[in-house]
């Protein structure tokens, strides 16, 4: 069995290709375990594919622009800022930044002015909150209300504010006395009206039957050809005497809203709006009602349905007619059953679709509505883009290629990437490599810019492409995919797995991962190959490799083959000795490959757990607590698993009451280390840390296994070190190293600098370095234990391992400007800003900017600072401050 990384000898040795043809076969169940594998060539496995033309807003100075947003945010009436919202929402979308698109979601919730937008961004948030159904029943179980979303009272939200107009009467005609009751004949019968009540619905009543018309002289009328029913009529005029309608059968009040409309009697439609309206229990109801709303332009009527259906997404999409709804709306009836919200609501649309089909012909339908409903530049640069997208993948390249002129062309600088990539289809290459370097000349150069203009050229301007393309943006996938693969089809085994480990090192991407599977498979070192497909079906269950054309289910069962199977026994120790060298992708596989045996699932979910949350994969991470929850063996158990949920999604108190309640059941460790971790994380007070240690103490005696022990006297020494108890904390540390607990080194380094002790502090992060594989925040925090010289060489390391992290720029830079290079400090935070949406980078370059007297430097970064956090007090204050320099 072969070694992780090949032994340096092995470095430049031969290949054993494998057949992919061979691996293929396990579609059809007829692999031959006599397969030959080295016949073919390593080619067609480690072909990189082309990085995807993303379908975000993505503008070429993305702080400018929420720069501007926040501006206009600050002098914009109330019923623009939603929209604004949305479109820092879309900004946020494009760099990756969940969080904070989700926060921009909710504001632009928080501040609609108009019904529909209300109706729209709530639906959308209900979408992005999909699968938070258990969430809401644990808070409701621990006595909280959850109900943030609720279905709208429409017709309180849509004022009645239809003036009633005094229509004059006229008593006498030609000298003769009108007759105060005027009969209207529907067929062969009559009903008799007070014609003044009736002249009152309306200015053409009123002129029928007070002005100069011959109806006006008349005591029988004949409305037989106006499309309402003899009922129907009777209903109208009870409403003139009475002003409401009162147990009136939906048919009947769908005729007089017709009716109406046509005699234009605003009062009675608007009665039968809101009635009909209320009448809606079920899709199908706004699914039957809807064509009315828009027809007749009954707005309350037309918001309901709107509401049903927004509100079911996306499950309503299976319906063909529901799509058909928003897909055939014309302008006028977007108008009727969104308002002024038609774009957001088809920006909405077109999300849930592309995520169900990027391809399909709704989506494509929902965009061009998003098209038509565009009304600034801004709106148009993303919904063309994002048009251009989908017609691109779906090889309709004429069309692609004019949606994203039209984008390029009002400024939406990303858009090239399609001009480019469709140039190349159609045979120039040079005009595709042209049209970047032009944007890379005009434009601060970004990351994206040099990645693509690399697909365009071969040999060395290809890689010295991608090699800026790193520099500018090192989270990038495609630069390291292609390096790793040349240098693997140049036989250099020990490069290429290098390189691939660079990205894989902070970076937890899936098609990173399925490369180096594609690797280990190539040079037959089976148990590593195991260990990447395991850790992608931990991450990804359904995930297809071979360009989607074989399960990651499949190609396991079958390097499972060629490996050792471990015994429940050598799966403890595996994960032991991984765990206390932090290789978490190792023990990722390892937990798959044990919760395969009869082992208590719900243990080791929520050790899966813990590993997806240092690995930043949040969302994987929950759902490994909620298969925790439902695999617990106890009910102490799942109330533990249960509190880890809560606490994970922000709910202290709720948590405080779950360990409780677990407690009550049984004494256990992870009931006592949930409460004391909650305890400590949500409360200010100093005087808890007695019942924090209290908590660990009690934890520590009850029975569990060294991973948790190990972590539990780490935290315990965190908390006598806060408390200055130092020899408590440092006998703690040692205890935990004793038992393979890895980290312990940080809190033991602490310790050492408490006490003076520098060098014994860096010689103490030095062993954790030494020991973990992952250790680039190890590096980070052992430079804050010597001097400046040795600081940078730390740090510079810490940015070729994990170059999102953000201290390093920001200590360097405050280092250039202590030396009075101000030019150079600012650089120095802008290499991170371009690809980091940072607040502590844009709030240290705006000081910066601000100490050189570029006051429109400085105050661009405040307010996109802002936008990051806009209730960060320092950023408010030094905000405030350059706000008032400005001329």
């Amino acid at each position: 069995m072969r070694n992780l990384f090949l032994p340096e000898a092995c470095k430049e040795t031969q290949v054993h290709a494998l057949s992919p043809q061979s691996w293929l076969q396990v579609e059809r169940g007829k692999l031959s375990k006599s397969s030959s594998h080295a016949s073919s060539s390593i080619e067609p496995l480690i072909k990189v594919p082309e990085p995807p033309i993303l379908p975000f807003f993505k503008p070429a100075d993305y702080v400018e622009v929420l720069a501007q947003i926040h501006e206009e945010l600050e002098t914009c009436h109330p019923y623009e800022k939603s929209s604004l919202y949305l479109l820092q929402f879309q900004v946020f979308r494009g760099l990756g930044e969940v969080k904070l698109l989700r926060r921009s979601l909710r504001a632009a919730w928080q501040k609609a002015s108009t019904v529909h937008e209300k109706i729209i961004f709530e639906a959308w948030l209900r979408y992005e909150k999909q699968g938070e159904d258990l969430i809401s029943d644990l808070l409701a179980s621990c006595g909280k209300c959850t109900q943030e979303f609720g279905n709208l009272n429409i017709a309180s939200q849509i004022p009645d504010d239809i003036e009633l107009k005094a229509f004059e009467t006229l008593g006498m005609i030609g000298g003769n006395r009108v007759s105060s009751t005027v009969f209207f004949r529907i067929g062969d019968q009559k009903i008799a009206c007070d014609r003044q009540k009736i002249a009152s619905l309306s200015g053409p009543f009123c002129a029928m039957l007070n002005g100069c018309f011959r109806e006006s002289l008349r005591e029988e009328i004949d409305l037989s050809e106006n499309g309402i029913s003899l009922s129907g009529f009777r209903i109208v005029s009870e409403f003139s005497e009475t002003g409401s309608l009162n147990n009136v059968h939906p048919d009947i009040l769908l005729e007089i809203l017709t009716f109406a409309n046509k005699f234009c009697c605003e009062r009675l439609k608007d009665a039968c709006d809101r009635k009909i309206a209320s009448l809606i229990s079920s899709k199908q109801d706004a699914v039957d009602l809807i064509d009315y709303a828009l027809e007749e332009n009954a707005p309350v009527l037309a918001a309901s349905c709107l509401q049903v259906f927004v509100n079911e997404l996306p499950d309503c999409l299976n319906d063909d007619q529901v799509v058909k709804i928003f897909g055939n709306a014309n302008k006028h009836q977007r108008h009727i059953m969104a308002g002024s919200a038609s774009f957001s609501l088809y920006c909405l649309l077109s999300e849930v679709a592309m995520a169900r089909d990027s391809r399909s012909e709704t989506t494509v339908c929902f965009l061009e509505r998003l098209v038509d409903s565009a009304e600034n530049y801004r709106q148009r640069q993303f919904s063309f883009h994002q048009l251009g997208c989908v017609r691109f993948l779906r090889k309709e390249y004429d069309e692609a290629e004019k949606l994203f002129e039209k984008a390029f062309s009002l400024g939406h600088v990303y858009s090239v990437t399609g001009l480019a990539r469709l140039g190349s289809i159609k045979g120039n290459k040079i005009g595709s490599y042209e049209k970047l370097s032009s944007v890379i000349s005009s434009h601060s150069p970004l990351g994206w810019m040099y990645q693509e203009r690399s697909l365009y050229c071969e040999g060395e301007k290809k890689l010295e492409d991608l090699v800026k393309a790193t520099e500018s943006d090192p989270t990038l996938n495609y630069p390291y995919l292609y390096r790793a693969a040349s240098q693997m089809r140049k036989q250099k085994v020990q490069d290429a797995l290098m390189e691939i480990n660079r990205v894989l090192g902070f970076k937890l991407a899936l098609e990173c991962l399925e490369l180096r599977f594609y690797f280990y498979l190539a040079l037959e070192d089976y148990r590593a190959a195991l260990c990447d497909v395991q850790a992608i079906l931990t991450l990804s269950p359904r995930y297809r490799l071979f360009e989607g054309r074989v399960a990651a289910i499949q190609l396991r069962t079958l390097v499972r083959e060629h490996v050792e199977n471990w015994m429940t026994v050598d799966c403890w120790m595996q994960l032991y000795d991984r765990w206390s060298s932090v290789d978490d992708i190792g023990s990722l596989s390892v937990i798959y490959q044990m919760l395969e045996s009869d082992a208590a699932k719900g243990v080791l979910y929520f050790r899966q757990s813990l590993l997806l949350l240092r690995l930043n994969c949040p969302e994987a991470a929950m759902y490994s607590l909620q298969l925790a929850r439902q695999h617990a063996g106890s009910e102490h158990e799942r109330l533990v698993y249960e509190g880890w949920i809560l606490y994970d999604t922000g709910h202290c108190e709720e948590v405080l009451r779950k360990a409780e309640e677990s407690i009550s059941l049984k004494k256990t460790f992870e009931a006592f280390f949930l409460k004391a971790y909650a305890l400590a994380d949500s409360s200010l007070d100093p005087s808890c840390s007695a019942t924090v240690v209290s908590l660990l103490e009690n934890a520590l005696k009850c029975p569990s296994d060294r991973l948790r022990k190990g972590q539990a006297l780490n935290n315990l020494g965190s908390v006598y070190a806060d408390c200055g108890k130092l020899d408590f904390a440092a006998d703690c540390y040692i205890n935990a190293l004793r038992i393979g607990h890895t980290r312990a080194h940080q809190g033991l380094a602490r310790v050492h600098s408490l006490r003076g002790d520098r060098n014994a502090a860096y010689e103490e992060m030095t062993k954790l370095i030494e020991k973990a594989r992952s250790n680039a925040s190890a590096y980070e925090k052992r430079s804050e234990y010597c001097d400046r010289e040795l600081t940078k060489a730390d740090l510079e390391m810490v940015t070729q391992l994990d170059p999102v992290r953000v201290y390093p720029y920001r200590y360097r830079a405050a280092v250039l400007m202590d030396s009075h290079k101000e030019s150079e400090a600012i650089t120095e935070l802008s290499r991170a800003i371009a690809f980091k949406a940072d607040l502590h980078l844009l709030h240290l370059r705006a000081a910066f900017h601000e100490h050189i007297g570029d006051v429109s430097g400085a105050l661009r970064d405040c307010r996109a600072a802002l936008s990051v956090d806009p209730n960060h007090q320092e950023m408010l204050e030094l905000h405030s401050r350059v706000n008032s320099q400005e001329p």
